[in-house]
C-alpha cells in the first residue's frame, strides 16, 4: 500500500515564528521566545513575533508519525520522521527571512519501500505588523513596553521550496513512488497569516490561516503529478506556568488545534481515489525557555476525520495512532 503522507515544504516552518526576543519597559529578560512577561507562544503553528532586527536563529524540528495498520499481509506504512534544520535572520524589526533544509525517514514494515535522504530546501519571508487602538496598523517597532505587546499583532508570511531534493529517487524494483519521493521536483507555494493577542498577563491566544499549493512535475518514468491544495486554520492557547527572573527560566502549558483540508492528487490529469480529505488535530504540550534557548514538545493526534476513501488511505495524514512533534531553538 502506497505511502500517502508528504513533506510539507513550509508549514512547520512558521514555529519559528514565536522566536522574537521582546523587551519590556521595566527590563525583564528576554528569553528567547518571549520576555518572561510577555506573550506565549504555540508549538507547531505561527504566532506573531518577529525577529529582533540585526539577530539570528538556530532551529531544529523533529516531527514523528506513528501509523494505524490494519492488514499485516500488507507493507504498510510503520512511521514517518521528519527533521527540519533551519536558519533565521532578522533585517528590521518588522521583517525576518528564513532558510530551511528538511531530513525525511519514511518507512515500511520489512519487504515494503523506506525512503530516506534530504529533501526540498525552502525561503521564506516574514512581515509583521501590530494594531494599536490609537495609532491604528503599523510595522512592528524596534521597541514594545509591556502594554505594547498585550496589543494585538499580526504577521503575513510566504515563501517556496526549491527543488533540491531527489524527486525521483527510485525504490529496489526501480519505481518512482512520488509519495515518498524526496522532493516535488518543481517550486510549492506557500502563503498565510497569523495573529496573536494576550487575553490576560498569563494567557496568550494565537491564530494562523495559511495554504499551500503545488505544481504538475512530469517524473523520469513519464508519470505525471501533482498533489493537492493545502488549507489550514490552527488556534493555540499558551498559559504561562512558571517564571523565574533569576535563572531567566519560563515554563508553558500549550493546547493546540490543527484543521487541515487536502485536496485531492492529480495523477495523468486525472484526481487519485484515496488522497485527500478533512482533518482536526488537538495537540496538549509544553514550552520551556532558558535564556536564549527554548524547547518545546506535544504529542498530536487527530480526533476527527473526514478522508476521501477513508479505508484505503493507510500512512497518510489524519491515519496516526499520534505524532511527537519536538523543536529546539537559540537567539544569538
Amino acid at each position: 500500500m502506497k505511502l500517502k503522507l508528504r513533506t510539507l515544504p513550509l508549514l512547520p516552518l512558521t514555529a519559528l515564528f514565536w522566536a522574537s526576543l521582546a523587551q519590556a519597559h521595566h527590563g525583564v529578560a528576554g528569553v528567547g521566545a518571549a520576555a518572561l512577561e510577555g506573550p506565549g507562544a504555540p508549538i507547531e503553528s505561527a504566532s506573531s513575533a518577529t525577529l529582533p532586527a540585526g539577530s539570528w536563529l538556530a532551529y531544529l524540528k523533529m516531527d514523528e508519525a506513528r501509523y494505524k495498520k490494519y492488514d499485516p499481509n500488507e507493507p504498510e506504512a510503520e512511521y514517518a520522521r521528519y527533521w527540519m534544520t533551519g536558519l533565521g535572520y532578522g533585517f528590521t524589526p518588522w521583517f525576518s527571512a528564513y532558510v530551511f533544509v528538511p531530513y525525511n525517514d519514511k518507512t515500511d514494515e520489512p519487504g515494503g519501500y523506506t525512503s530516506r535522504g534530504w529533501a526540498d530546501m525552502s525561503v521564506m519571508g516574514q512581515i509583521g505588523f501590530k494594531y494599536d487602538h490609537q495609532a491604528g496598523l503599523q510595522l512592528t517597532p524596534a521597541n514594545e513596553s509591556l502594554d505594547d505587546l498585550e496589543d494585538w499583532h499580526f504577521t503575513l508570511f510566504g515563501g517556496a521550496s526549491l527543488p533540491t531534493g531527489n524527486a525521483n529517487a527510485r525504490d529496489s524494483q526501480g519505481n518512482i513512488d512520488p509519495g515518498k519521493s524526496r522532493g516535488f521536483g518543481k517550486a510549492s507555494f506557500n502563503l498565510g497569516l497569523s495573529a496573536a493577542k494576550m487575553l490576560s498577563e498569563k494567557l496568550t491566544l494565537n491564530l494562523e490561516a495559511s495554504a499551500i499549493r503545488f505544481q504538475e512535475y512530469t517524473y523520469a518514468d513519464g508519470q505525471k503529478m501533482k498533489f493537492g491544495k493545502e488549507n489550514r486554520l490552527n488556534g493555540a492557547l499558551n498559559y504561562r506556568l512558571l517564571a523565574d527572573g533569576e535563572r531567566k527560566f519560563r515554563l508553558d502549558g500549550v493546547l493546540e488545534a490543527q484543521y487541515l483540508a487536502l485536496g485531492r492528487d492529480r495523477a495523468n490529469g486525472s484526481y487519485e481515489s484515496a488522497t485527500g480529505g478533512r482533518m482536526l488535530y488537538v495537540m496538549p504540550g509544553i514550552r520551556a525557555y532558558l535564556d536564549k534557548a527554548s524547547l518545546a514538545l506535544g504529542i498530536k493526534k487527530a480526533v476527527w476525520t473526514r478522508l476521501n476513501e477513508s479505508s484505503e488511505q493507510q500512512g497518510a495524514e489524519g491515519k496516526e495512532k499520534y505524532r511527537i512533534v519536538f523543536s529546539a531553538s537559540y537567539l544569538f
